[in-house]
């Protein structure tokens, strides 16, 4: 087998199972992977220098054919009304099969860190069938230093291989597309498609695994810092703001996607960012948009002019999840090492299209938990199939339940122990709706979220005075300068109150039908923080 690159692992592929194979290029670096994707039309050069490449028919995360192996390691430790079983006979034929798929054909190695903890980092070895897809791992995990690859042994291993098929009856899947996960043999094989994202999230499933038996608590947030090193943790689902919020420049950026929280502090698992791409601007997010104009920047589906190769970002025809990775390091405000101290301030988002919630509340240890096991935002009527004309209520558990093999309630236990050791303050951001649901009122102007979240931030906001809202309990502020009043109070800003109090208890009614799964395995301080039904 030939084998190539500027760090050739003395723990060869033979670790792996994986034999006869043509060529395993190794720890290649950003200039190299353009010239194998270049040269196996993988994917072209864009003006200013990203790789534009094309993922086919899967363009987002195929999470109905995620599966994880029961055995006896994962029986009772994995949460199996959220994760697929299949049996290690399966996997093993599964394995069998992708790896007979990869005989005679070339292979790209990156040895990498998944977790800037120095303590707690995972050795993941990612072997590729692609050469871009080594690209976008390189950037996505953490780059060891050349003494620490010397000496590198991977203690979990992905194989990525696109072009291969599963077959339902023999692997134990749903359909040609497979994501499995074997915790025991520490592997996780990945076939069918195309979409790179699937390598991230299974080292963030991987980790959310391994790190809550060490006290170490993995989370689906951002992360920033301030100068005098008080950080701060953004929960939030998809069009909650993380993102946007958690780009401060007054602040220093830790990580837009994955961390964990350790005796250590918080701490990126990643090297990179994997940012939508889809109608970005200049104007909105400069700093994203200027690595569209990279070399090292890999993009998804990303529209381009073949004559000019200048890129259309507005151009949905490809997908309309493309996407860009590119190292952190890209981001001026980023931090070298991806690491802070202890939070001062963990803020959950929401974006509650029924214009019920206040834009900031304040939350308890208990009503913390209640709040981050529900994982609530809303998705606005008319931007997806089957919506209707109604906002839709969405709570994905712990903000990222697609990516949680263990019981939420690890989770949510874990982070209230967390908050109180370090005296953590919780707040509620609602960056949804003001003034009535939508369709009747108006979005939550960013200026007065930007100046409340400052507020809590630097710790003036927890010396205002509160009142208790009536339907959820936590406390809210009556008055901030710079920010109207009125918006503070939600009811108020509602042309009819007793509107507002029907879509109030409805949106109560919601949240307790959904925590009745969860009332059998939290305190009675947790069942206590649920809102207030009439």
């Amino acid at each position: 087998m030939k084998q190539t690159g500027p760090s050739i692992s003395r723990i060869g592929l033979e670790k792996n199972g994986l034999s006869n194979l043509k060529a395993a290029h190794w720890n290649h670096p950003a200039a190299s992977l353009y010239h194998f994707a270049v040269e196996r039309n993988e994917g072209e050069i864009a003006k200013n220098g990203p790789l534009v490449v094309k993922t086919g028919q899967h363009t987002g995360r195929s999470a109905q054919d995620k599966f994880v192996v029961r055995d006896d390691l994962t029986e009772n430790t994995v949460w199996w009304e959220n994760n697929k079983p299949m049996t290690s006979e399966q996997f093993d034929a599964l394995f069998d099969s992708m790896a007979a798929y990869l005989q005679g054909r070339e292979v790209f190695v990156q040895d990498l860190y998944g977790g800037a903890d120095l303590d707690h980092r995972l050795p993941v070895r990612v072997i590729t069938e692609y050469a871009w897809h080594s690209l976008f791992i390189q950037n996505l995990l953490i780059e060891p230093k050349a003494e620490d690859l010397a000496e590198f042994d991977p203690q979990f291993t992905i194989i990525d291989a696109p072009g291969f098929q599963a077959d339902p009856e023999k692997h134990g899947c749903r359909s040609e597309t497979v994501i499995a996960v074997d915790f025991a043999r520490k592997l996780v094989l990945i076939g069918g498609t195309s979409y790179a994202g699937e390598m991230k999230k299974s080292v963030f499933t991987i980790l959310n695994f391994l790190l809550p038996p060490k006290h170490i608590m993995p989370m689906h947030c951002s992360v920033n810092v301030g100068r005098d090193g008080d950080a701060a943790i953004f929960f939030g689902l998809s069009g909650t703001g993380k993102t946007t919020l958690s780009a401060d420049p007054n602040r220093t950026l830790i990580g837009d996607d994955e961390h964990g929280w350790s005796e250590n502090g918080v701490f990126n698992f990643e090297g990179g960012c994997y940012a939508k791409m889809i109608r970005l601007s200049e104007e909105a997010e400069p700093e994203i948009y200027a690595t569209t104009k990279r070399f090292g920047t890999v993009l998804e589906n990303v529209v381009m002019n073949p004559e000019t190769r200048e890129l259309d970002l507005d151009d949905a025809t490809l997908a309309e999840n493309s996407r860009g990775a590119y190292p952190l390091s890209f981001i001026p405000n980023a931090s070298e090492t991806g690491r802070a101290w202890h939070p001062k301030n963990i803020i959950m988002l929401t974006a509650d299209a029924f214009g019920v919630l206040p834009p900031i509340a304040k939350l308890t240890p208990s009503q913390a938990m209640y709040h981050f096991l529900s994982g609530y935002t809303a998705k606005v009527a008319g931007t997806e199939k089957g919506l209707g004309t109604e906002p839709q209520a969405t709570f994905s558990t712990c903000f990222g339940a697609p990516f949680m093999p263990r019981h939420p309630s690890e989770y949510g236990n874990l982070l209230r122990d967390l908050i109180a050791t370090h005296n953590v303050d919780c707040w509620l951001v609602n960056t949804g709706w003001t003034g009535g649901a939508f369709g009747i009122g108006s979005r939550m102007p960013i200026k007065a979220t930007r100046a409340l979240l400052t507020a809590a931030l630097d710790g003036s906001l927890s010396n205002a005075d509160m009142r208790a809202d009536p339907n959820f309990g936590f406390m809210v502020p009556t008055q901030l300068d710079g920010v109207d009043s009125q918006i503070l109070d939600p009811r108020q800003t509602w042309n009819d109150p007793a509107a507002y109090d029907a879509q109030a208890q409805k949106l109560v009614g919601m949240f307790i039908e959904n925590f009745q799964i969860f009332e059998g395995h939290v305190d009675p301080d947790v069942k206590a923080a649920a809102p207030n039904a009439a």
